[in-house]
């Protein structure tokens, strides 16, 4: 294969990979604490010694859009929404991972954990126990949790020191490679969820795009192989 033909592969494995990407988002619009993805190109030149230089594009950056999404009443006592900067932080079995997903609720032993079963953690990294009792849960803008005017525990809000460090895991949880730290001023609320930050209409039509540029080059790719059809039949005559 020329290398117009390894070019144009290498720029096919890219735009199938943030196709892939693409298709994830929109499937993922009205996923709570969602946050969407993309894929950065990056270009390679070659000096060849003769000639020109030989430039392949390849795309195996990820990106992720920590853009706040709209939040939407629930009316769940145990249902938060994060206003601003900052994440849950949860304990999985893997360690501690970082969400946005706050719809939370409690389980049999009385601590407040995710939909997965995951144990919510408070500001000091402790898993938040919320003890039996009668009267509603209240839960402030600062995540102080309290029933009957007493303060039970605070839910923590945490940031990454570097947030382009972290790494998705399990759709709406982030692994942090390096530290994370309390919010200075946390805002949250209760009885609101985040939803995804996805634009299905801007999605829709990357897709388009990106379907329109691989079949460019896959027909590019096909015309590349007849003419070498052609020129070994010639040959061999």
């Amino acid at each position: 294969m020329e290398a117009a033909g390894y070019t144009t592969l290498n720029r096919q494995s890219g735009l199938l990979r943030e196709m892939r990407t693409v298709a994830n988002n929109i499937a993922n619009t009205a996923t709570t604490g969602f946050k969407q993805e993309g894929i950065i190109f990056s270009e390679y030149v070659i000096g060849t010694g003769e000639g020109p230089s030989l430039s392949m594009a390849s795309g195996r950056i990820g990106h992720t859009s920590f853009l706040q999404g709209p939040l939407a009443e629930t009316g769940g006592s145990l249902d938060v929404a994060i206003e601003g900067d900052g994440f849950f932080l949860i304990d999985t079995p893997s360690g501690e991972r970082l969400t946005r997903s706050g719809h939370f609720s409690l389980s049999n032993q009385g601590d407040l954990v995710t939909s997965e079963g995951f144990k919510v953690l408070d500001a000091g990294g402790a898993p938040l126990f919320v003890p039996p009792g009668e009267g509603p849960l209240l839960i402030s803008t600062d995540g102080t949790i309290s029933r009957s005017g007493a303060p039970l525990g605070q839910i923590g809000l945490f940031q990454a020191l570097d947030p382009s460090q972290l790494e998705r895991e399990g759709g709406v949880s982030f692994r942090s490679p390096g530290d994370f730290e309390p919010v200075d001023e946390p805002r949250m609320r209760q009885g609101f969820l985040e939803n995804s930050n996805v634009n299905p209409v801007l999605q829709v039509a990357r897709m388009i795009e990106v379907q329109r540029a691989y079949e460019m080059g896959q027909s590019f790719l096909d015309a590349e192989n007849q003419r070498a059809r052609d020129a070994l039949r010639s040959f061999f005559k």
